[in-house]
């Protein structure tokens, strides 16, 4: 009788596991997340194809979140050698930084040209003197200036970004943290850049 039992409860129990689906004995059924996250997401949008109209443009605003990233950027070392910031978090805070740098050099030059369009229809319309261009043409040159010396600064920086990050990625690869993919989509990026560069 406690043979037919058994019996009984142990083709019932291998149905049973039979129909449930192979599972994993080490993984759960909720994964926890990674400790490591796609940090990408975070970085900021490529402002570059970002067109700025000027009426939409708002420079003190872009003042204030330059006057903030500088301020939150300000003693990044130390707080690194304390322990309290991460090399990665310092990275990103310098990099918001040159493109805060970047859209408010390109929001002036919006600024700038329209001035200057606004000047040249005072001129044909004979409201005011071709002495007074003088000023904002000088303006004007030195927002085209300062728009690409902002340019060239900001595609360093993320240059110099991507390479950090490559390096990154490879340290975690031999540390076992990281996956060769992970290398593998740090090096794309990179050549990407480079080859924007060129």
């Amino acid at each position: 009788m406690l043979r037919g039992a058994a019996l009984l409860f142990g083709l019932v129990a291998t149905t049973l596991l039979a129909q449930e689906p192979t599972k994993n004995p080490d993984s759960f059924d909720i994964e926890p997340p990674l400790l490591i996250p796609n940090r990408d997401s975070e970085l900021p949008p490529n402002t570059k194809a970002a067109p700025f109209l000027g009426r939409d443009v708002d420079l003190a605003r872009l003042e204030k979140e330059l006057e903030r990233a500088k301020r939150s950027a300000a003693g990044i070392e130390r707080l690194c050698k304390m322990g309290a910031l991460s090399k990665l978090e310092a990275e990103q805070r310098a990099l918001r930084l040159v493109h805060l740098e970047f859209d408010l050099a390109n929001a002036r030059l919006v600024c700038a040209k329209e001035e200057m369009l606004e000047k040249e229809k005072q001129l044909t319309a004979g409201e005011i003197a071709k002495a007074e261009i003088a000023q904002t043409e000088a303006g004007l040159a030195l927002a085209i200036e300062a728009a690409h010396a902002a340019t060239v600064k900001r595609e360093q920086a993320e240059l110099d970004a991507a390479e950090a990050n490559v390096r990154r990625q490879e340290k975690l690869l031999a540390l076992g943290s990281a996956r060769k993919s992970d290398v593998a989509r740090a090096e794309q990026k990179l050549a990407e850049l480079k080859s924007q560069k060129n």
